[in-house]
């Protein structure tokens, strides 16, 4: 007998719904799932073989120990006691935690809560360090907030849309669909990007197609023409805002002579661009990691913050400054805690916020200070728990991440497959995934959205959460990890985080499409849009920032003369130990490739679909060149999804001092047959 069971996509952060078709346990197809309000029955190339990867061989599905130069396969019980031996004993400072933006809410939690009560550290942290810390730092300090502050169900309201580093054809297909249908109905589209991409092609009216890592110089003319024409929303400023003289004295003394020069840009593009946005009733910016991964990344953020404020595009449905996450749960792994300097509910991390905890959780001692940002804790501590991410594939600099991964005394990987990462690890821990364990997740605009259980994990494999709550027994803390569903420990959640405290497994199951916080309570019925009356700034009022631009860390020279992006495709996602597990989609992309300019070809001498050798000065591989425009001349562009040949073999380390974000977007690189 064959059952349709409805479920939430696993990848990107849209949470897009869909029907898994059930037979005898097992997941044999998906159908639409017409009703959802996210993608009324639609579902991308990744959402419609999504369940693929569940039944793939390479599932892990019972715990390994490394013995001599292998595994062994072990019980859950000697692994744990494995685990537990090599904890304790274990200085503070000298344990970490890299959780997941994969997992589920309740087990982000149970993660921060193991860092803080049993190892009394702050040194957890998640994908976030790498996509979207630069939007805590940047609109923290403007807005007080980096969620979305508005659904992605108004984004068909917007009469102009600024996307900015976020090739959204490609990354979030659906919500393409309701750019689409504002711009049936007027809207103009601009689009900030190097690449000739999807988006800038087949979306956008004004492509703004910059140098690499100088988006603060572009941002920064766009404000200027907005002054300089009127177009201030004054009103918005003197009622919502604080701090615009230093902004409007920086704008009037800052030239344009040499904006052309460090952008690229035509300025007669960015003026046309400035007067669309800033006259625009709606006008919204969405953007990701092109804006992110910069050592300039928190600046970036904090320009388009100024830009929205100057104009008056906060508070409305459609409206604001959008940051877009791209995993399945990049959200709500926030909101729950697994950042070093964050409590959850965002409490930041210091005497009020460890009281408020140990009071709550009765406990004692818990940590007041930051702890490690992600780079750190792997390069510094000796014990490192890894939970469903891949840093050998996503960190920078892959060649150093090798170095540290197998300097690290005891490495524990806890995933779905055995993982780049999970290769250096002495124990390797099998979990359930997806549908197979009961969660909820906060996607792309705080939207809450329950998964249930459908099907049985393969073999051993459990829930991270209870993985972790046994660990805790083994470390004589049971007392505070005594959880026996999902549900206790969410009910736990809605005591501590306020921005919670009204949604519950029940309305969730009742409301398709979910809950967005902040909920304050159960009759409330969630907050599509933020920042209506005020901002979440100690004032509540929005802070304009003065920003400079700064060069990108590396720039291209002699040795290296081409300067290298990265960024995502349509058919695979983040490290690809899921898509590299699906037949069609590799059938789409099957290795990795360089996009090169048609003049740098000839130049070089390189012909279509010719494997080159890509080097950085921190290492090299080899990819297969695909000639086009859609780079300029002097750029060259990889996907990143390829564990094979990691992108991030060349990427440059250096961070962000505001965040810690490495530079991911910007290095220089050389080519050679």
């Amino acid at each position: 007998m064959l059952e349709y069971k409805p479920a939430i996509c696993p990848y990107c952060s849209c949470g897009c719904g869909m029907h898994l078709v059930i037979k005898d346990g097992k997941i044999i197809g998906i159908e639409p799932w017409k009703e959802h309000p996210v993608n009324e029955g639609s579902n991308c190339p990744k959402g419609r073989h999504a369940n693929e990867y569940l039944n793939h061989p390479d599932r892990l599905t019972q715990p390994l120990l490394r013995k001599g130069g292998g595994f062994k396969k072990v019980s859950w019980d000697e692994a744990l006691e494995e685990f537990a031996k090599n904890l304790k004993g274990v200085a503070t400072n000298d344990f970490g935690i890299l959780a997941s933006g994969k997992t589920t809410n309740e087990e982000g939690y149970i993660a921060q809560k193991f860092a803080r009560v049993v190892m009394k550290s702050n040194n957890i942290e998640y994908c976030a360090r790498f996509c979207h810390s630069a939007s805590v730092a940047g609109l923290g300090a403007t807005v007080g907030s980096g969620v979305m502050s508005c659904s992605e169900l108004d984004l068909d309201k917007p009469d102009c849309f600024l996307i900015a580093g976020v090739n959204l054809k490609e990354t979030f297909p659906m919500i393409t669909k309701r750019i689409l249908a504002a711009r049936d109905k007027g809207a103009k589209i601009i689009a900030i990007d190097p690449r000739k991409t999807l988006t800038a092609r087949l979306l956008a009216d004004i492509h703004l197609q910059l140098k690499p890592g100088s988006d603060v110089e572009l941002i920064n003319a766009m404000m200027k023409v907005i002054l300089e024409q009127g177009l201030v929303h004054k009103k918005f400023v003197e009622e919502r805002t604080a701090e615009f003289e230093a902004l409007q004295n920086y704008l009037q003394a800052h030239t344009l002579e040499d904006t052309e020069e460090i952008t690229g840009v035509p300025l007669e593009l960015i003026k046309k661009a400035a007067l669309a946005y800033a006259q625009a009733k709606i006008g919204t910016i969405l953007y990701d990691e092109g804006i992110t991964q910069h050592i300039t990344g928190g600046d970036n953020v904090t320009c388009l913050a100024d830009l929205a404020l100057l104009t008056g595009q906060y508070g409305k449905p459609g409206s604001g400054v959008n940051p877009m996450r791209g995993q399945i749960n990049g959200e709500g792994s926030g909101d729950m805690g697994c950042v070093n300097v964050f409590y959850p509910g965002f409490k930041r991390a210091g005497e009020d916020s460890a009281k408020f905890f140990e009071q709550a959780w009765g406990v004692e001692g818990l940590p007041t200070q930051p702890g490690m940002t992600y780079m750190d804790i792997v390069n510094k501590c000796s014990v490192v728990y890894v939970i469903g991410t891949n840093p050998m594939v996503a960190g920078p600099d892959v060649n150093q991440i090798q170095k540290a991964l197998e300097a690290i005394k005891f490495l524990v990987v806890q995933d779905i497959f055995l993982t780049e990462t999970a290769q250096f690890a002495h124990l390797v821990l099998p979990v359930a995934s997806w549908v197979e364990r009961e969660g909820v997740y906060a996607y792309i605009d705080r939207r809450v959205q329950k998964q249930n259980k459908l099907v049985e994990p393969p073999g051993e494999a459990k829930p991270d959460w209870w993985i972790i709550c046994e660990l805790a027994k083994k470390m004589g803390a049971g007392k505070y990890f005594d959880f026996h569903s999902s549900q206790e420990i969410f009910e736990e959640i809605r005591k501590v985080v306020p921005q919670y405290k009204g949604i519950t497994y029940t309305r969730l199951e009742k409301k398709a499409g979910g809950i967005q916080w902040p909920c304050p309570d159960e009759n409330h019925p969630g907050t599509p849009t933020m920042f209506v009356e005020k901002f979440n700034t100690p004032d509540g009022k929005g802070h304009f920032k003065v920003v400079k631009w700064r060069p990108p860390a590396e720039m291209p020279d002699r040795e290296y003369p081409f300067v290298l992006t990265t960024g995502r495709s349509l058919f695979h996602y983040h490290t690809g130990s899921m898509t590299f597990r699906t037949q069609d989609l590799i059938n789409e992309v099957s290795e990795i490739y360089l996009q090169l300019n048609p003049e740098d070809a000839r130049e070089l001498g390189v012909k279509e679909n010719q494997k080159v050798n890509v080097s950085s000065r921190r290492g090299e591989l080899k990819a297969r060149a695909k000639i086009t425009d859609q780079v300029p001349k002097g750029m060259v562009f990889l996907p990143f999804h390829f564990g094979n040949y990691p992108a991030n073999l060349l990427t440059n380390p250096a961070r962000d001092p505001s965040c810690g974000m490495p530079e991911f977007k910007v290095c220089a690189v050389k080519i050679q047959l």
